[in-house]
């Protein structure tokens, strides 16, 4: 992958579940440009895996339940966790 888009930027493995996720995951961050070509490569590519597909808006519940897509069996997520780290807006 590293190599045929050198554009992204690969995470490490978390053997444990981290922030929302209910298990293992790997993390691959990517610029908006390499969507179109990076996307149906995941697709073709992904072995059986689920994929989480989501931007990196700032709000952490947004990007992962209004704004995400699932490649694959959608998998739960903590919901809890994502609420605590919404931004609420400050009120003056």
């Amino acid at each position: 992958m590293a190599t045929t888009f050198p554009g992204a930027t690969l995470g490490r493995w978390h053997d444990t579940p981290v922030g929302p996720h209910t298990q293992s995951m790997y993390q691959i961050a990517f610029p908006p440009a390499l969507l179109a070509s990076f996307l149906p490569w995941l697709m073709l590519n992904r072995d059986g895996l689920s994929i989480l597909l989501h931007p990196g808006t700032g709000d952490a519940y947004a990007d992962h339940i209004e704004h995400a897509v699932w490649l694959g069996s959608a998998l739960p997520l903590r919901m809890n966790v994502l609420r605590k780290s919404r931004k609420t807006p400050s009120h003056s």
